[in-house]
Order: structure tokens, then sequence, then C-alpha cells
């Protein structure tokens, strides 16, 4: 199980930076594509913590870190190779893939601030103050969603637009999206419980 909430961790947050440039209206509330699938990261890391404990929730973070800096530093390298003279999509393909390093710098820098601080409030929860799953899970994205998005629009937009209605617009949506991620963590659970009840095999 802790093997499958780690793919799925990495994978959303890779699908989030692939699909981060195309911003999409909700009712008066414009948001990256990529914003649906990353708030569901904030509740997936919540679970990783839950299971492997703080150290290891900093471990996956740091290594979906890495796997992201990897993949926006190949896009712009694969961006720069000369295109082959039949392929008629360069202009396309940068726009997608070839994000503006200020806009790279802004999302790593808010992810990785932003995860750390989740992994440190659901643990600091857990220990001290304990009390149902749903309750630190709330309380630990409350912040780290709110941290994100005054980094992120910060960074990537300051004097450029105003930032404050793209602040609160990320805000509303990532915490609707941990409202209704929240079941996610009784699932899990009553799943690992299941599976302890399998009789282990062993071969001789």
């Amino acid at each position: 199980m802790d093997t499958i909430l780690i793919g799925l961790y990495i994978a959303c947050e890779l699908i989030a930076n692939v699909t981060a440039s195309k911003p999409v209206q909700i009712g008066g509330i414009v948001v990256p594509a990529a914003i649906f699938i990353y708030g569901l990261t904030f509740t997936l890391i919540d679970l990783i913590n839950e299971s492997m404990g703080k150290q290891g929730a900093r471990r996956v973070i740091l290594a979906a870190f890495i796997a992201n800096l990897l993949l926006a530093a190949y896009a712009q390298f694969a961006v720069l190779l000369p295109p082959a003279s039949f392929y008629s999509g360069q202009e396309a393909y940068a726009s997608v893939l070839g994000s503006a390093p200020r806009i790279v710098f802004a999302s790593l820098t808010a992810y990785l601030i932003s995860s750390l601080i989740d992994a440190e409030i659901f643990a600091f929860w857990k220990s001290r103050i304990r009390g149902p799953k749903w309750a630190r899970v709330l309380v630990s994205n409350a912040v780290s969603t709110w941290v994100d998005s005054v980094v992120f629009i910060t960074f990537a937009f300051y004097g450029v637009m105003s930032v404050w209605p793209l602040i609160k617009g990320q805000y509303v949506v990532k915490m609707a999206i941990t409202l209704v991620s929240i079941p996610l963590i009784y699932l899990v659970r009553s799943r690992r419980e299941e599976m302890k009840k399998v009789p282990k095999i062993y071969n001789h």
C-alpha cells in the first residue's frame, strides 16, 4: 500500500507540472488546470506521513522534488533540441513544456516549502494533539496549501498582475479538493486492515 501511495504521489506531482500551463476558469476563479490533481497531493503526503512517519514523508517529498527538477530540466533540453525538418509543432511543444524559468522556480520552491510544512504540522498534530485523522489532515492542509498558494503566486506573478485574487482562488479550490479527498484516509485505512487479515505465504 505504501508503494502505491508513493507512486501516486510522485505521479500526481509530475502530472501537475506538465498540465499547469493551461489556465481554466471555474465561475469567477481562474486557476491552472493542474490544481485539481496537485491539490490531491497534500492529502496523499498526509497518508504517507501516517504510515511512514515524518522522516519517511520527508524522503518522499525530496524524491518528488528531484523528479520534478529532472522533468523541468529535461523538458527545457527537449525544447532546445533542433526539430526535424518535417516537424511543425515546435512552437506548441515549447509553449507546453518550455515553462519560463521564473514559473519553474516558483513552482518548485512553493512545492518544497509547503510540503515540508505539511509534514511537520501533520506529525506534530498526530503526536501531541492527536484526535481524529480527518482533523490533522484538514489542519495541515489548511496551512500548507495557503503557504503554497502565497509562495507560488507571489514568486511567479508579483509585479506582473494583481496576486491577491489569484492566491484566494487557488486556496479556495485546493481546500475544496482537500475536503473531497478526506474520505481517502479511511478508505486506505480499511484497505490496510484487510491486507493484514490476509495470511502471508512463505516460500520454502
